[in-house]
């Protein structure tokens, strides 16, 4: 069965080869796209890729699985484990369900970027092969709840 993995904010599409952290662009976690967000928009609510569980929730970062065995990660930029909760809101809790769109957690991409740190989003599908994902063309214009990748 296939899922469409959905954009969990806008921004523009860019490789994960691109991403400048090798735990994110050699693959080592799953086959992935990152999003470029847009910045002129302040403050912005990332969303749930896919229907699901909230299966780890830390400001910085989520990952929702469908019980089907697709898990997927969104990292809110690069180095943000080290603000703690700082410039991130929550919306949801570990173990919570949520459906694709759900606003998960809301942050600032341009105030992670004035703090030094890359405000780059990495999207995972955890434990994917690269053969199993079928993603937008890089440097796509993109819009939050659109379709990123399709995991056959």
């Amino acid at each position: 069965m296939s899922i469409i993995i959905q954009s969990p904010l806008a921004g523009t599409v860019v490789s994960a080869a691109q991403v400048p952290d090798p735990v994110f662009s050699t693959g080592m976690l799953g086959t992935g796209l990152a999003i470029d967000p847009d910045r002129a928009a302040g403050e912005v609510t990332v969303l749930a890729p896919i229907t699901g569980t909230v299966d780890k929730a830390h400001p910085h970062a989520f990952v929702v699985s469908d019980g089907a065995g697709h898990s997927v990660l969104v990292h809110l930029g690069l180095d943000t484990v080290q603000l703690g909760a700082e410039g991130f809101r929550m919306h949801v809790a570990e173990g919570e369900a949520v459906a694709a769109g759900d606003p998960v957690v809301t942050w600032c991409p341009a105030g992670v970027e004035a703090g030094g740190r890359n405000p780059i989003v990495p999207v995972v599908a955890l434990q994917a092969d690269a053969l199993q994902i079928i993603p937008s063309p890089e440097g796509t214009r993109i819009s939050a709840g659109q379709a990123l990748m399709t995991w056959n």
